[in-house]
C-alpha cells in the first residue's frame, strides 16, 4: 500500500458542491491499495501513519506523532500514487488494485483507523473528489508497505 502523508492545518473533501470529509489540524493521507495487498499491509501502514513523528514539540523537533497530537486524519483514496510512470507519456495504472479490492482495503483502513483514532474523516471511493488543503511546513512524506514474501 502507498501512503502519502501531509501534515496540515486544515483540508477538506468535496464532491458534488458538498463537504464530505474535513479536519482541522492533523494530516491529510492520499491512499492507494496496489495489486498483491492484503489487511497486513494496511495495517502496517496505519500503524506507521499514526506514530509517525511528523508534528513539532516544544523545542521545534519533528517529535510528536497523530496519536500524541490528537490531531484529524483526513484519508482519501487515491488509485494514481501507484501510477508506473516509467515509460511514455501517458502513465499505467496497472500496478493498483482492482477497484473492488482497492475500496475493499480502503474501507478496512477506515474501519481501523476509527477504532484507533478518535477524529477520522474520509474522502469518497470512485468519486469525482475536489481536495483542498493549507499544507503545514509544507511537510510530505511517501510510505508504503509492501506484501512480504
Amino acid at each position: 500500500m502507498i501512503a502519502l502523508l501531509q501534515r496540515v492545518t486544515e483540508a477538506k473533501v468535496v464532491v458534488d458542491g458538498h463537504t464530505i470529509g474535513a479536519i482541522d489540524a492533523g494530516l491529510l493521507v492520499l491512499l492507494c491499495a496496489e495489486r498483491g495487498d492484503s489487511e497486513s499491509q494496511a495495517d502496517a501502514l496505519l500503524k506507521k501513519l499514526l506514530a509517525y513523528r511528523v508534528f513539532s514539540d516544544d523545542a521545534g523537533k519533528m517529535n510528536r506523532s497523530l496519536t500524541d497530537t490528537r490531531g484529524g486524519l483526513l484519508l482519501v483514496p487515491q488509485f494514481t500514487l501507484a501510477a508506473d510512470t516509467n515509460s511514455g507519456t501517458r502513465p499505467s495504472f496497472t500496478p493498483a488494485a482492482p477497484p473492488d479490492e482497492a475500496k475493499r482495503l480502503f474501507d478496512y483502513v477506515v474501519q481501523q483507523a476509527a477504532s484507533k483514532h478518535e477524529h477520522v474523516a474520509t474522502g469518497q471511493f470512485g468519486a469525482d473528489m475536489k481536495v483542498s488543503l493549507t499544507n503545514d511546513g509544507p511537510v510530505t512524506f511517501w510510505l508504503t508497505s509492501k506484501p512480504t514474501l
